[in-house]
């Protein structure tokens, strides 16, 4: 059955990122999405002290440059200080153009890649929504629109928002994270819902991946958003972090996806290692059976001769990272260190397309947010510390 599943995202994927001359079929218009209840337990994918898609096994093998193997264990804070709220990327399998309400193996498993290891330090709330599909999304793409957060999609963040700040926010600070469409949806969801109101005062920061945050050459703010300002560092709050991956060997050609510049203005990239110009270690958390956001992948043997039994795998030293331009973006470059001398694997999956044959276009998208996990959780447990310093 999960086989399955696999091959079926892996197929309508493949769809996704067919030839853009493609003809759309005509979409007759859709009446208006009836609002969901967001006081049920069922429109959420995660709530705090459920055994829900949050609650699994994240403990993870890390993989030492010589081939030894370690466990890592993990758990969530029940009583963590902040909040995190978790809008998904497209990876909905269902047949039509927007997703229905059932938390179906795509979206847990979206949520495994890219959100519960959150849990250890902020209480996490990751509600369903009626995304466009991968199906409504080949259909976009073929008709050239790329228009993610403005329909039924943003509609149901948008109450799922202010059911939270209603029922469970409470004057805490929260983190609000996405990914790809999950991105898009929060940008709206910042400019109409949170920048210049009393929320903009609950909000930790906003990290933004997958997506294009623009901002005028050499500064902060003033591009997608008016007041928001990209982090400059781990312990700042109340601001913005922003990127999209792609390796060193292969950089956004013209017509790349993510991180474009746009208008006169260059995308904001915030390297979540050292929030610097600098290059830094990655701290990767990667399923250890090349599981993406969509779609299995196989991976290399992770160590010569041994066998990694727990879910995830950490390769300390094998990835590093710095912000980047070029003269299509501006990104988050990933050097693989990969040492044909030792016994360690030498390479990562996470491009899309077929093997040997990647999308350049598409960069590093399927594992953007795993790439930059470990980095992600320290830097918002740090703007934790630093919120309820001067928000006790």
């Amino acid at each position: 059955m999960r086989r399955c599943l696999l091959l079926a995202i892996a197929g309508v994927l493949a769809g996704v990122i067919a030839p853009l001359h493609a003809q759309a079929p005509a979409t007759p218009a859709a009446a208006p999405a009836p609002p969901n209840d967001y006081t049920q337990d069922t429109s959420w994918l995660c709530r705090p002290g459920r055994e829900d898609a949050c609650a699994i096994d994240l403990t993870t093998t890390v993989v030492a440059a010589d081939g030894a193997l370690t466990r890592e264990p993990w758990a969530a804070k029940a009583d963590a200080p902040i909040d995190c709220f978790y809008v998904y990327p497209t990876v909905s399998t269902d047949p039509a153009t927007h997703s229905d309400m059932t938390a179906d193996p795509a979206e847990r498993n979206v949520v495994a890649q890219q959100f519960a290891r959150f849990a250890s330090v902020c209480r996490p709330f990751a509600p369903l929504y009626r995304q466009v599909t991968l199906a409504g999304l080949r259909q976009r793409l073929a008709a050239a629109s790329t228009d993610l957060g403005r329909g039924p999609e943003y509609d149901d963040v948008r109450d799922a928002w202010r059911d939270y700040l209603t029922r469970d926010n409470r004057g805490r600070g929260v983190v609000l994270i996405g990914h790809s469409q999950g991105s898009y949806v929060l940008i709206e969801l910042l400019k109409k819902e949170i920048e210049g109101t009393p929320a903009q005062k609950l909000l930790v920061s906003a990290i933004l991946m997958g997506t294009t945050v623009s901002v005028p050459k050499g500064a902060r703010t003033g591009g997608t958003f008016k007041t928001l300002a990209g982090c400059q560092s781990p312990g700042e709050t109340g601001c913005v972090i922003a990127f999209s991956t792609y390796r060193s060997t292969l950089p956004p050609p013209p017509n790349a996806r993510f991180g474009r510049h746009v208008d006169g203005q260059v995308a904001l990239c915030t390297n979540p290692v050292t929030f610097s110009d600098a290059a830094g270690d990655l701290h990767a958390y990667l399923s250890a059976t090349g599981q993406t956001i969509t779609s299995r992948q196989s991976p290399p043997p992770w160590a010569t001769g041994k066998t990694v039994e727990t879910p995830w795998v950490s390769v300390p030293g094998l990835l590093s990272a710095r912000c980047a331009s070029n003269d299509h973006a501006t990104y988050l470059e990933v050097t693989v260190r990969g040492n044909p001398d030792d016994s360690r694997a030498d390479d990562i999956t996470g491009d899309l397309g077929a093997p040997g044959k990647p999308l350049t276009d598409w960069g590093l998208h399927l594992v953007d947010v795993n790439l930059a996990m470990g980095n992600l959780v320290q830097v918002v447990d740090q703007q934790a510390r630093a919120w309820t310093r001067r928000r006790p």
